[in-house]
């Protein structure tokens, strides 16, 4: 794949996910795990990837074996463009641990001290030609939250010029801030240079100080944002454009981990986005993805094929596979 193949290009962080092979238990008595990629910006280009389209990812990683594992599994098992995943030579690549308890919405237990080698990403470590014309930009909140990572993403932003297809998602993960008031002083500057926001009620609030999504849409709207989506939790999904809104139920499940189902939410946005599908439309399909991944145990390797979610969409209810219990084959 060359650069100019790619079609979506996602920036932010990366880590090895271990998730348990024991549901309902707390991390204290888990007994065994599995080994993921994870981290949201990596796993949207994943899931894109999974629905066919070409994707690359910046990000960094240690120079260890977990980041050997995911940079081998970005281009071997999941086709991802890895060549800017950088190596730090002085961070260990992130972990993270969660405990399927509740598994609607699981704990996690991160592993990023001092911190995760993605926050030292600098502008040297992305294609900058690449951002100017790529079709899709994908880049995170959380991307503001420590230098030299504010910097960066601030100048891909400017570099970026507000071309269309250019998403934030606001992504607000308490751990990485001093604080909400902190949070939204860094991250509600980025709504002025994007064309796409994507958040639940909570990030919402931190972006816009509302997390009413009604209001929320407004304000992202009069910000300039060419397509607003607020995440409603079971009420659905709002779509808001200059033209309309409308809300967009969820599609029934099961849920075996709530983990990845955004991640794959991110992904049929991408699809839908770069088939030039209408809004209302993409949503729905994104519901679908985000629901067969939370019908399942992992994030990355649960990521579903357009197929898969045809025929959730058909069936009108996400299909339930619980965890593999230790020592079965996978």
């Amino acid at each position: 794949m060359t650069s100019g193949d790619i079609e979506a290009l996602t920036i932010g962080r990366v880590s090895v996910d271990l998730y348990p092979l024991q549901t309902g238990v707390p991390l204290a008595r888990v007994e065994s795990f599995a080994k993921f990629i994870g981290g949201s910006p990596t796993n949207v280009a994943i899931a894109a990837a999974r629905l066919g389209r070409r994707t690359a990812v910046v990000t960094r990683v240690g120079d260890d074996g977990f980041g050997d594992y995911i940079r081998t599994a970005l281009a071997e098992e999941f086709g991802v463009d890895n060549r800017w995943v950088s190596t730090d030579p002085d961070l260990r690549t992130a972990l993270a641990f969660c405990a399927l308890d509740p598994p609607e919405d699981p704990p996690l237990l991160f592993y990023r001290e001092p911190r995760g080698p993605d926050m030292n990403l600098t502008v040297d470590d992305v294609p900058l030609e690449l951002v100017e014309r790529v079709p899709v930009l994908w880049v995170t909140g959380s991307r503001f939250a420590e230098e030299p990572s504010r910097s960066m993403v601030t100048e891909v932003l400017a570099r970026r010029g507000r071309r269309s297809h250019t998403v934030l998602d606001l992504d607000y993960r308490p751990m990485f801030w001093p604080s909400p008031e902190a949070a939204s002083a860094a991250v509600g500057p980025a709504l002025d240079a994007v064309t796409v926001a994507v958040g639940n009620r909570t990030e919402c609030e931190i972006a816009v100080g509302t997390a009413d999504p009604d209001a929320a849409a407004d304000r992202l709207l009069e910000r300039g944002v060419e397509l607003a989506i607020v995440k409603k939790g079971a009420e659905g999904v709002l779509v808001a454009t200059p033209q309309g809104r409308q809300s967009v139920a969820p599609l029934p499940v099961d849920v075996v981990c709530g983990l990845g189902a955004g991640d794959a939410f991110g992904g049929a946005l991408v699809d839908g986005l770069l088939a030039g599908l209408d809004p209302v439309e993409t949503i729905r399909r994104a519901n679908a993805a985000g629901a067969i991944v939370a019908g399942r145990l992992a994030c990355s390797s649960a990521m579903p094929t357009t197929a898969e979610i045809d025929a959730a969409l058909a069936a009108g209810r996400a299909p339930s596979e619980p965890p593999v219990p230790p020592g079965a084959d996978r």
